[in-house]
């Protein structure tokens, strides 16, 4: 146990000791003040019967075959953005840490803003499961809990895009663990596609919302002071 310890200390560059669980403290507070905030607003929408939904669809939408071993990835979404932002907090890596939260952050918020403002569902899930098996039984409890409004754009894409982009610019991930996770994120975009939880224009929409995004928080100003100035304040307490 205490080689672990050890080993988690050389890895991480800061001894496993007060300092550091307060450091890690300040740094979760974005994420327990955004979470229940993000979480009250977005079962408000969903519990909401609003008036009038757009309802949304393509024409590839019905080319996409209904794929329910699909299924698997898309459940794998909740552990591969959540770890990806807990991973960069844990090991102090204040940049990515920040970053990746502001992204994540201002791309859900714009979401709850649009399916505030404009609502919008889809009707592509299947009336009657086409099979009966262990992967159809995981859909219906998806479709059960998750209705089938308010899903542009699609934020299981907008958030794996996030977390590919965050760990590509990781030093902590090798080309290895950055091609793993592409596999990872793709295979969760194709997810919402392929068990009919989203439409293709959820999909695209997610990704020109994703590319806008990354410009403004990866290469701007914006955050670039306010991440330097937390990890400086970090070394101090280090040394």
């Amino acid at each position: 146990m205490k080689n672990m310890k050890v080993k988690i200390e050389e890895w991480i560059g800061r001894p496993l000791n007060r300092d550091y669980w307060r450091d890690m403290l300040k740094l979760s507070t974005p994420i327990l003040v955004y979470g229940p905030i993000y979480l009250m607003w977005f079962i408000l929408i969903e519990k909401h019967r609003f008036s009038h939904y757009a309802v949304i669809h393509t024409a590839i939408d019905d080319m996409i075959p209904f794929v329910e071993a699909f299924v698997i990835p898309y459940y794998m979404w909740f552990l591969y953005v959540s770890l990806t932002l807990l991973f960069f907090m844990f090991s102090c890596d204040v940049e990515d840490y920040y970053k990746n939260f502001a992204f994540l952050a201002t791309g859900m918020t714009i979401f709850l803003i649009i399916s505030t403002l404009f609502p919008n569902m889809h009707q592509l899930r299947p009336a009657v499961m086409p099979r009966d098996n262990v992967f159809t039984h995981l859909v219906a409890i998806i479709y059960k809990s998750d209705t089938a409004a308010n899903l542009w754009p699609s934020i299981h894409v907008y958030n794996s895009i996030g977390s590919m982009i965050a760990i590509h610019r990781s030093r902590r991930f090798n080309k290895t663990g950055k091609v793993v996770s592409d596999i990872i994120g793709t295979s969760i975009i194709l997810s919402t596609l392929f068990i009919k939880q989203h439409s293709m224009y959820d999909v695209i929409t997610a990704f020109i919302m994703a590319i806008i995004l990354y410009l403004v928080v990866y290469h701007t100003s914006i955050l670039e002071a306010f991440c330097k100035r937390r990890e400086e304040e970090l070394a101090v307490r280090y040394n």
